[in-house]
């Protein structure tokens, strides 16, 4: 959902536009799981300075299940809105409810406030903890038989000897016909 204060937006977009051409690509420097990410505070460290120099602010608010990201022209009083759900059906390995909440918060952030900006943060697959696969798996293979869904240990593993060159990538993805994966699971894929 894309909400605008006004109907002029002439100023928030030349800004945002300078900004754009100006910002730099925030390289990953914090490790997860497995993954590598621009954590929030390197983004900001990076993004606050020329925000400013061009006349830009933002809020993240939280409401019920959303995040509500503002990208605000401080003199015009032109916005740009985003709202984005924050999932609660994610379960994170080791972690209670209020840490997967504090989690999901801190990556829809992350991630909204990226796109809402345009700017690049590295390959991020992101996640603080392993998900947990799902009871039911859902979806069919050839044969019409339901697929187990495939842990993210044995997910993990298969990634890391891809990387360290012990399996193909091919190989790997033969394996992995077998199993239903997680949304989380075919994101890394995408980054092999």
């Amino acid at each position: 959902m894309i909400e605008n204060k006004t109907e002029t937006k002439v100023n928030i977009y030349r800004s945002l536009a300078s900004f754009q051409q100006e910002v730099e690509i925030i390289h990953k420097g914090t490790k997860g799981y497995g993954y590598s990410y621009s954590d929030l505070p390197t983004i900001f460290k990076v993004i606050n300075p020329l925000l400013q120099k061009n006349g830009l602010g933002f809020t993240q608010l939280l409401d019920n299940n959303s995040i509500i990201t503002t990208l605000f022209h401080i003199e015009s009083g032109e916005t740009i809105t985003s709202t984005s759900n924050i999932p609660s059906d994610v379960s994170l390995k080791g972690m209670n409810e209020f840490q997967v909440l504090g989690s999901a918060v801190t990556y829809i952030r992350r991630y909204a406030l990226s796109s809402m900006l345009g700017i690049i943060t590295d390959k991020d697959t992101d996640a603080s903890g392993e998900q947990l696969p799902k009871k039911v798996s859902v979806g069919l293979n050839n044969y019409g038989k339901d697929k187990p869904a495939i842990s993210n240990d044995r997910f993990e593993k298969g990634v890391e000897k891809v990387s360290n060159d012990e399996i193909t990538k091919d190989a790997f993805l033969k394996m992995l016909e077998s199993f239903e994966l997680s949304e989380v699971q075919k994101a890394s894929l995408k980054l092999l």
